[in-house]
């Protein structure tokens, strides 16, 4: 059970979404390495190193906004019998998202973060080095 990444949201409407994107790519110099359409929500997605980016209208939006940031996670199901025990409330999941699955959960101190555990794990997506 590992917090392998923390990131970072900012919701964006849809016609900031490319020219944000770009410039935080030129920024940090690296390029978006995961990039979707959430049909099921009318989003747009993006992750650049630790930011994701959302982008939709403000309807399509607003179940998202009070989610203050994305726990990239090892073992979803791990961390889903484990959080109620120390605290915290599972507000929805684990369910199959387009990336994997996720959860959203309510920390004890009120934070809402979703816990997403991705099929195809990216390398870089680790905010630390494995111990020797």
């Amino acid at each position: 059970m590992k917090v392998l990444n923390i990131l970072v949201r900012r919701y964006l409407p849809l016609e900031l979404f490319e020219e944000s994107v770009r410039f935080h790519e030129q920024i940090i110099g690296q390029k978006a390495r995961l990039r979707f359409h959430y049909a099921q929500y009318g989003l747009e997605l993006a992750q650049v190193a630790s930011m994701l980016f959302i982008a939709g209208t403000p309807e399509s939006l607003a179940p998202f906004v009070n989610t203050h940031a994305t726990f990239m996670v090892e073992g979803i199901d791990d961390f889903a019998r484990h959080l109620p025990g120390v605290g915290a409330e599972i507000l929805n999941g684990p369910k199959d998202v387009p990336t994997g699955r996720n959860m959203r959960v309510r920390h004890p101190d009120g934070t809402v973060i979703e816990y997403v555990e991705h099929r195809d794990k990216h390398p870089a997506d680790r905010m630390y080095a494995p111990a020797p």
